[in-house]
């Protein structure tokens, strides 16, 4: 799996250059703007809105008054949302590490992916870790970290198939930091982003 880039003869590849630089400036200038005692709780309020949105994608309703009653340890008596609640933390708590820098320098790296999703799987509750075949039915129990061996659908998403390896280019990294201007830089993430959504192990939905 190479880099994925805009073509140079993409008709927009220009537009795209310029949006591109125009949201960095707006949001350098955006960041500038906020009190430093604003900025954690602004973090901990977006972590928890791509949380809710990156969930419902998979078919997993979290109400966003649930996701903050699992922060402050309320969790449902009820059985499916209680575990739901505890997805929702996971996936906060592994979106929260990212921020920190976890990732910094390595985050197209296969082992750098399989540990999000070790990170992420650990802390689900058992019944979060099956998954059901719909044609068959069958049951397979996802291994926190471990590349996957089937194929996978995510309500109507289906992803890349385990036959194509997870072999990201060793110079990824560096060719994303180094080989493009910061504008390039900012428009490839997007089309890069797409290429891992569908790698193995299945994907789970963070920001990096």
């Amino acid at each position: 799996m190479e880099p994925l880039l805009l073509g140079e003869g993409s008709r927009h590849r220009a537009h795209l250059g310029d949006l591109a630089l125009e949201l960095a400036q707006w949001s350098a200038g955006f960041r500038r703007s906020l009190p430093q005692s604003l900025v954690p709780s602004l973090a901990t309020l977006v972590r928890s809105m791509n949380c809710y949105y990156s969930n419902l994608i998979e078919g997993h309703d979290t109400h966003p008054i649930d996701i903050e009653r699992a922060l402050r340890g309320d969790y449902s008596n009820d059985a499916k949302k209680r575990d739901l609640q505890l997805e929702a933390q996971a996936h906060i708590a592994v979106q929260q590490w990212i921020d920190e820098g976890a990732l910094n320098g390595r985050v197209v790296m296969a082992e750098a992916i399989c540990e999000i999703h070790r990170r992420f799987y650990e802390a689900l509750p058992e019944d979060l870790l099956w998954a059901e075949d719909p044609a068959t039915h069958e049951q397979t129990r996802v291994i926190p970290g471990v590349l996957r061996v089937r194929d996978a659908l995510a309500a109507a998403h289906r992803f890349a198939s385990p036959s194509r390896p997870l072999s990201l280019h060793a110079g990824c990294p560096d060719f994303f930091q180094n080989a493009l201007g910061s504008s390039e830089r900012s428009s490839s993430r997007v089309a890069a982003s797409r290429s891992l959504v569908g790698a193995p192990p299945p994907p789970t939905h963070f920001r990096a």
